[in-house]
């Protein structure tokens, strides 16, 4: 396991476990530098002692091949992967070498020595050097709180107040300092990824021109060169825009803090000063507190914070009561008395300040009156999955590939800002778009990419949806490369249909791009680095998720190098996870035939909405038809179902739910069973796809009297072939008149084109 990303937001609370966490990154920093300091020192062991050249070769190649690396998150990438065995290749390279010892190492000190000690003094003597700043502000605020908390109540209100802005002055100053020094510390762990590793591969790069003898091992070890070469382009290709993220992520903490402070509905912590009362003596002392709102269970351990340690076992208690303590009763301010259920006595204790006093009595339901945190949520998303939008993403497409497609740096290179909403308005405009020319040189082709790129982030939520956002990081992060593929083919498949083809739509466009690298620059990896963020992009900025960026540039790759098997081709049956289908109520005799689609498990797809009358006429197509003319907007589209047998995987609404099956009589015999319609709300059903209140099929009361439902319109959920002569074919989406219960229990009767059969019931919902 990797190591644990830092979230900036626990700088703020400054938990022992931030702590601990804080802890395994300066210790791998430490080792990182002992590291370096020994492979500096054997490298010059090995530049100045010919005489005992074999023997030092070996004692460098062991140092590589003992060091492992250790990246941050719970996964690595391929690139990541390569870097990471590049040490034990370096090793088993040196070690053949070993005996084909000819000639001197030159220049070996500008290509090793310099850059492991620039990188050991700049970056982690930076980081030590922030690590010294952070430890002393950490006990300079500790002890200025301690000191404020301990001023009376009684002083006059005006040195209050002065006070409480000397320590808010302080506290800002502490968390900029814990801020800055978490961003130093994960920026060399990244940088050492490819500055640590790039000299040695330049060291080795100078071993194979001086030794004639080790020309044909030069030459094996030449394609792992190629590939670490392009892995490490990769991962400082991925750094840079990680870097940034993070960076803009940190400059908005610094900027309001307490906008970025995560609030948890479940659980409050932090740090508390308890009264304790010894020997007729009382003194407070700290505790770092967890209070657990559904057990209203409070956890207190004693931590010290400029130690770093802890300082006894943890005590937890049940909460039965809070209140507030007035300003007048006591002599500390922010105070508050809890009484426990397991344990005797009032504990009093002192918040940090009124507003953390405040939060704490929410958060146990004191009498502190309630305030909500509101964050505005500002959607200024105004693009959508529409006939315009398609048309626009088109009518930008044609005119890069037609005018711009081998300019340098293609979507790389960003527009001027108010060009760019300058077109998106026009072209989004139905008064305007048929005006604008995007052939003309009064548009760059700079400001079209960046359209298409900005278009795509003002959609409500990204192309490839938050819902699985998850679920192709998790594609990208399997060991297997065709698992990989098959993966992200199948929840492809199971995006909504506006949004799959709107994917495909660019895919092709991509790859298009990418065929041109040779003119463009622009390779798979650099449009999976442009293109990634944007399609996948989190629904929290996290830290953590900003370190899986490098994964969703790896799904746009595999995305843009095999788009014409993943939506062209249906994915293979049980290839993903999610993409069954509920199977009809009938039961198969022994010795029969294969199972025909019915019975074998389905896909889901997703299923525009249309009119009653629109999915009758509509049902068998699904395809997208635009007039030939790309300059205008107002484009008919048209969608057509495939075959049966070709069904598209879903929307993801029945993601892996599966209906029970249901057994068929093999003969109509029994006319007394009959079913009817219960149109109350039934109990919702872990397997069941629609909600609790879809029509049930029910047995009736008694079988002299049944109850016949009056008949119903109904619309299809799923697709389903027929076995029997008595029964329905259909797609999903296909309307059925005069539905109402028939003799088969599981079984409705219906008609649809004048012909009256069977269906399955859990595969309607009634309209």
């Amino acid at each position: 396991m990797g190591l644990p990303a830092l979230e900036f937001s626990d700088c703020c609370v400054d938990s022992p476990q931030f702590r601990e966490r804080l802890k395994s990154h300066e210790l791998e920093l430490d080792k990182t530098n002992k590291f370096i300091k020994e492979l500096i020192k054997d490298g010059k062991a090995l530049i100045q002692a010919l005489k005992n050249l074999s023997t030092a070769k070996r004692k460098f190649a062991e140092s590589l091949n003992e060091f492992k690396f250790q990246c941050i998150g719970d996964a690595e990438t391929d690139d990541e992967i390569c870097i990471a065995k590049s040490l034990q290749e370096f090793a088993g390279v040196l070690q053949n070498l070993e005996d084909e010892r000819t000639r001197m190492i030159e220049n070996a000190s500008d290509v090793l020595i310099l850059p492991l000690e620039r990188f050991r003094k700049e970056q982690i003597g930076a980081a030590k050097e922030a690590k010294k700043k952070y430890d002393k502000e950490t006990e300079k605020y500790c002890t200025v709180l301690e000191k404020h908390l301990s001023l009376s109540a009684k002083k006059k209100e005006a040195h209050l107040h002065e006070a409480d802005n000397q320590v808010d002055i302080v506290r800002h100053h502490f968390y900029e300092v814990s801020l800055e020094y978490v961003f130093k510390v994960q920026e060399v762990q990244e940088r050492k990824m490819f500055e640590f590793v790039e000299p040695l591969l330049a060291f080795l790069q100078g071993l194979f021109t001086y030794y004639h003898h080790g020309y044909e091992l030069a030459k094996d070890f030449n394609h792992f060169k190629t590939d670490l070469t392009i892995s490490i382009q990769n991962t400082r290709n991925r750094f840079e825009s990680t870097r940034s993220e993070v960076e803009c992520l940190m400059k908005k903490m610094k900027e309001n803090p307490h906008e970025h402070k995560s609030i948890s509905p479940h659980t409050m912590e932090g740090y508390l000063f308890v009264q304790e009362k010894r020997s007729f003596v009382s003194t407070w002392v700290k505790y770092y507190c967890i209070y657990h709102r559904e057990p209203k269970r409070m956890t207190m351990m004693l931590f010290d914070q400029k130690s770093g340690g802890k300082n006894g076992d943890e005590e937890s208690f049940t909460l039965k009561s809070c209140t507030r303590r007035k300003s007048d009763s006591i002599e500390k301010r922010f105070c508050f008395d809890i009484e426990a259920v397991d344990r005797q006595g009032v504990i009093t204790m002192q918040a940090l300040s009124e507003e953390d006093r405040r939060l704490w009595m929410e958060a146990m339901d004191g009498r502190e009156p309630v305030y909500t945190l509101n964050r505005d949520s500002q959607n200024e998303a105004m693009a959508q999955l529409d006939v315009i939008g398609f048309n626009v993403v088109k009518k930008f497409i044609y005119a890069i590939e037609t005018r711009g497609i081998d300019e340098q740096g293609l979507y790389r290179i960003v527009g001027v800002s108010s060009r760019v909403q300058k077109l998106l308005s026009l072209v989004m405009d139905p008064k305007t778009c048929a005006d604008v020319e995007l052939n003309s040189t009064e548009w760059e082709i700079k400001t079209i990419t960046s359209a298409i790129k900005h278009y795509l982030r003002m959609l409500p939520a990204p192309l490839m949806t938050y819902q699985y956002q998850r679920s192709f990081i998790k594609a990208a992060k399997l060991d297997n490369p065709e698992a990989r593929v098959a993966e992200i083919h199948s929840i492809v498949h199971r995006l909504p249909e506006k949004n799959r083809q709107m994917l495909e739509l660019l895919m092709k466009h991509l790859a298009e791009v990418a065929s041109h690298h040779q003119q463009n620059l622009m390779t798979v990896a650099n449009l999976g680095v442009v293109f990634g963020p944007t399609l996948l992009r989190p629904q929290e900025e996290t830290v953590a998720a900003i370190m899986d960026i490098k994964f969703q540039n790896i799904v746009v790759e595999i995305l843009i190098e095999n788009h014409e098997r993943i939506f062209k081709d249906m994915p293979v049956s049980g290839g993903g996870q999610g993409n069954s289908q509920p199977n009809p109520p009938r039961r198969r005799s022994e010795g029969s035939k294969t199972p025909s689609c019915s019975e074998r498990p389905l896909t889901l797809f997703h299923t525009p909405s249309f009119s009653d009358k629109d999915k009758v006429e509509k049902r068998n197509s699904v395809v997208v038809n635009s007039s030939a003319d790309l300059s205008s907007v107002n484009c008919n589209i048209a969608l057509s179902f495939s075959r049966l047998d070709s069904l598209p995987t879903g929307d993801g609404d029945h993601d892996g739910l599966q209906l029970p099956k249901q057994s068929r009589p093999s003969s109509l015999q029994n006319p007394k069973v009959l079913s009817s319609v219960s149109t109350g709300p039934a109990s919702p059903s872990p397997t069941s796809p629609r909600s609790p209140s879809w029509p049930t099929l029910s047995a009736p009361s008694s079988e002299s009297s049944p109850v016949s439902p009056p008949a119903r319109k109904a619309r299809a959920l799923y697709a389903c072939k027929a076995e029997h002569d008595s029964e329905l074919s259909f797609i999903a989406g296909t309307v059925f008149e005069d539905v109402h219960s028939s003799r088969e229990p599981g079984w409705l009767e219906g008609t649809l084109d004048g012909k009256t059969g069977l269906i399955p019931e859990n595969y309607v919902e009634f309209v």
